[in-house]
């Protein structure tokens, strides 16, 4: 049974994914996103954990699940421990726990990887930018990796919601939703949901002795967000 470091568990999650969820938080990720606000994800560090021990501490959490809840993996980036997870789903499988997953979608496309997207309930796809330039000017990503794991996705026809950070003067007008629509229009989730930044994880930045090179912003409204939701969702409608 492999060991695994877990940044912290969230019990009871709402956000996470459908219904009532406990959402598992990793440690390791390959992105360096400016707006990030899990900086204290970004290392191994956190508790070590069998999988196993993983596994029987969120199945006591099934009676708060009921019909559509379950398990969400997150991170950091849950996929770069895709092998540690598919021992845990395998427990949970044994107990009837589904589980989600809450990825950048920037990884290697392994059989430990294409194995945890063909068993999970569902993904949450964090679509950060819609191109090459911009996915490396703000996250120091690989898009090809992305453009693989969508395209994985698609095929094996695993469901999506979508999500993306709306950072103020980044990606916070209309035409850079126009843009995010049509790519979605192609990925097809069942669901896309704008998040606004915010500035709750700066003191992270702070205490690890890390740069914040967005630290002289402020969090988008909930006005300006709810905006663009609505214009995104009547572009995603065809209106």
């Amino acid at each position: 049974m492999s060991t695994c470091n877990i940044h912290s568990i969230e019990s009871l999650a709402a956000r996470d994914g459908d219904g009532v969820r406990c959402a598992v938080f990793f440690c390791g990720c390959p992105l360096r996103c400016v707006y990030c606000h899990n900086p204290d994800t970004w290392h191994q560090s956190g508790t070590e954990m069998t999988a196993e021990k993983l596994a029987n501490k969120l199945v006591r959490y099934k009676p708060y699940f009921k019909t559509d809840g379950g398990v969400t993996f997150s991170g950091g980036e849950p996929l770069l421990h895709a092998s540690y997870i598919n021992e845990v789903a395998s427990i949970l499988k044994e107990k009837d726990v589904n589980y989600m997953l809450d990825t950048s979608g920037c990884v290697e496309l392994t059989d430990d990887v294409k194995t945890a997207l063909q068993n999970a309930q569902g993904i949450l796809l964090d679509l950060k930018f819609y191109d090459a330039e911009k996915f490396q000017k703000y996250c120091k990503g690989d898009f090809a990796k992305l453009q693989k794991f969508i395209e994985y996705c698609k095929e094996i026809g695993v469901r999506i919601t979508l999500r993306t950070v709306i950072v103020p003067g980044i990606n916070d007008s209309e035409e850079e939703i126009a843009k995010y629509a049509e790519v979605a229009k192609y990925i097809n989730p069942v669901k896309y949901e704008l998040l606004p930044f915010h500035t709750m994880g700066f003191f992270k930045y702070k205490e690890l002795g890390i740069e914040n090179p967005l630290e002289h912003l402020k969090a988008l409204s909930p006005e300006r967000k709810d905006e663009l939701q609505k214009y995104l969702d009547g572009l995603m409608a065809g209106k």
